[in-house]
């Protein structure tokens, strides 16, 4: 029993082809390379190298098997075994396993990419991705949940006790920001605020590109998920209107009671539900095929609340590929006759593929990406674009270790504005009546908004580990060699 394993867990590994090298020259025989099969693979072998260890050391003492055994459960080094079968992972992960015989551990990378909390008293312990379910299912109050820290595992032995111990040494931290962003749910305290800061970081953009106009301006938001940034968004304009009119009423003299109720009538934000969404779908995790008939079905508008002079200001959380704006969503709020549509992404330009659970490994499927690439073309720099994809397949031939973003240079060339005025021309359907921008977060605005998630890689190219850049060339050269395969 003290041989037997099970592994579940959040996580995606970069170098699951030299993993599966190191099993063969162990004497391993593994079905494939998936990293699931990695995971099982390394931390059993070592598991197994335990076990022998010990039957060796207690069957030279005379000891009967069932003594071997109970031996066994006693002294088996979980922490030894783990430090032993992860120190060649490169990638994110939380991943929990148990052990036949009643052990059972969680363990979290070097750099913290992604989350992992646990909560423990006489009773239980708990382990899970997000703090918010833990509080709801056991109704416990924030400062009981723990957090793993990164390069750390939780061990939970058969006898009920309870060790939280370093298996790798910790990297920088590096814990992820579109969990912050896009994927965790709003509902932990920290989220839900930094959400409403990503809103509010955005209101200087928005405002100038309406022109102050209030009056003729209405904010809304899509999917469901965007609601929180809304609401920092939404805060940050009435502020903005507050300070406005403060600054009037100081710089007025002698004012009469005509003109104060003349400025404190000025506009506030229209606000306005204008596009319901009737099924819990997530489109972003929907197979292209079936995202464009999905949008059509589950989005509805609302009509009579927007006017021919009305500018239009969506948030969505995230602007990944465009496909659902491009084919659906903007033909579908021209129905409703407004002059301009502003498309507002509380996420910066999603620009590099994220290979640590996340799962965005196709270069070519980024709308950032193809604004890049269309202006590399149209302003001469195609030449570079071969340079690249000669520099990527040269990184490939080099060890790991060694192993260089080489399609930052891309995005070298332009500047975010460009990128995003590039992407709001792509995304614009055809016969649009309505102006059509895009407005992206800034870097600046995601760092302030979440500073202690400083995991940043699919906006800066800045990846935590060195498989993260070989993954982020090789979707590179897969999209010059026009190859649909994924990237690791």
């Amino acid at each position: 029993m003290t041989r037997n394993l099970a592994i579940a867990g959040n996580f995606n590994l970069t170098n699951n082809n030299e993993l599966f090298d190191m099993l063969v020259e162990l004497g391993q025989h593994p079905r494939n390379t998936a990293d699931t099969v990695m995971v099982l693979e390394k931390i059993g072998h070592f598991l197994d190298e335990a076990n022998d260890f010990l039957f060796r050391k207690y069957r030279k003492e005379g000891l009967t098997r069932a003594e071997i055994t109970k031996r066994i459960i006693e002294e088996l080094d979980v922490y030894r075994v783990l430090r032993k079968a992860t120190r060649s992972f490169d990638g994110g992960y939380v991943m929990a396993g148990m052990i036949g015989h009643g052990d059972l551990f969680a363990l979290r990378d070097p750099g913290g990419i992604r989350p992992g909390f646990y909560y423990q008293d006489d009773e239980v312990v708990v382990i899970a991705s997000e703090r918010p379910q833990i509080q709801t299912a056991l109704n416990v109050p924030i400062e009981s949940v723990k957090e793993i820290k990164p390069g750390h595992a939780l061990v939970v032995k058969r006898n009920g006790e309870v060790l939280h111990e370093q298996v790798n040494e910790p990297a920088k931290p590096t814990q992820c920001s579109f969990e912050r962003i896009y994927f965790s749910r709003g509902t932990d305290r920290d989220i839900y605020q930094e959400r409403k800061d990503l809103g509010r970081s955005l209101v200087r953009s928005v405002l100038k590109a309406v022109d102050y106009d209030l009056k003729n301006t209405v904010f809304t938001f899509i999917p469901n998920t965007a609601e929180t940034a809304f609401f920092g968004m939404v805060e940050g304009v009435r502020e903005q209107s507050e300070e406005r009119l403060k600054s009037k009423l100081l710089k007025e003299k002698n004012l009469s009671a005509a003109r104060i109720e003349e400025l404190l009538s000025s506009p506030q934000p229209r606000v306005e539900k204008i596009m319901t969404k009737d099924a819990k779908l997530r489109t972003f995790i929907t197979t292209d095929a079936d995202r464009k008939d999905l949008v059509a079905q589950i989005y509805d508008v609302t009509y009579g609340v927007i006017k021919p002079t009305d500018t239009l200001v969506v948030l969505d959380d995230s602007i990944v590929r465009g496909t659902t704006l491009r084919s659906s969503i903007l033909r579908i709020l021209d129905r409703l006759g407004m002059k301009k549509i502003i498309v507002v992404s509380s996420a910066p330009q999603i620009r590099y593929p994220d290979c640590y659970g996340i799962d965005m490994s196709k270069m070519k499927d980024f709308i950032a990406f193809e604004a890049a690439v269309e202006l590399a073309r149209e302003r001469g720099h195609e030449p570079l674009l071969q340079e690249i994809y000669e520099d990527c397949l040269a990184n490939e031939k080099k060890p790991r270790a060694e192993a260089k973003n080489q399609v930052i240079r891309l995005f070298d060339l332009f500047t975010p504005q460009e990128v995003s005025d590039k992407i709001s021309e792509i995304l614009t359907p055809p016969e649009m009546k309505a102006e059509v921008q895009i407005i992206y977060q800034g870097i600046g605005g995601l760092r302030k908004a979440c500073p202690n998630h400083t995991g940043d890689w699919y906006f800066t190219g800045n990846y935590p580990t060195p498989g993260g850049h070989r993954v982020a060339n090789r979707s590179f050269i897969n999209f010059m060699e026009k190859s649909n395969a994924r990237a690791y």
